[in-house]
């Protein structure tokens, strides 16, 4: 099977999503710290939005705006190629969207610190199963817990 580096290169843009999205996937499940967590999420993001943006791009495509004649009518010239705006205007909105919730997950763990004195998963598991514990021995089994 021989490889074609034309096709490799024509698709750069999909080999580096998938690094991207594999990488984030693989940070968010293999790391313990949270903010760890929240870059990977961050990385996944970025991929899909790469994705979205270089999909939307069109070869030789102009900004849909059509000219118009001293009248007010739209000329509209069919050789003229446009792209498509509408990819790039949702993954503006997905941007926004990122960035409070990454403020969001970042406020959460800051808080998460300051209560537990500890951002590993491992380490907050442990704090809360030992709470758990306190509780069941304090108030007794809660509603629906058979043991």
């Amino acid at each position: 099977m021989e490889i074609d580096l034309a096709f490799l290169a024509g698709h750069a843009n999909y080999w580096l999503f998938i690094v991207l999205m594999m990488t984030g996937l693989y940070v968010v499940v293999s790391k313990g710290n949270l903010v760890k967590k929240i870059v990977g999420l961050n990385l996944f993001q970025a991929s899909v939005f790469m994705l979205y943006i270089s999909m939307g791009k069109v070869k030789g495509g102009t900004a849909p705006i059509f000219a118009t004649d001293r009248a007010g009518n739209l000329i509209y010239d069919p050789s003229v190629v446009y792209s498509n705006p509408l990819p790039h205007v949702l993954i503006l909105t997905a941007i926004v969207v990122g960035v409070a919730t990454t403020a969001l997950g970042l406020a959460l763990i800051v808080r998460a610190r300051e209560a537990f004195g500890t951002i590993e998963e491992e380490r907050l598991y442990e704090i809360e199963h030992r709470m758990f514990a306190q509780d069941t021995a304090r108030h007794g089994p809660s509603m629906g817990d058979s043991g």
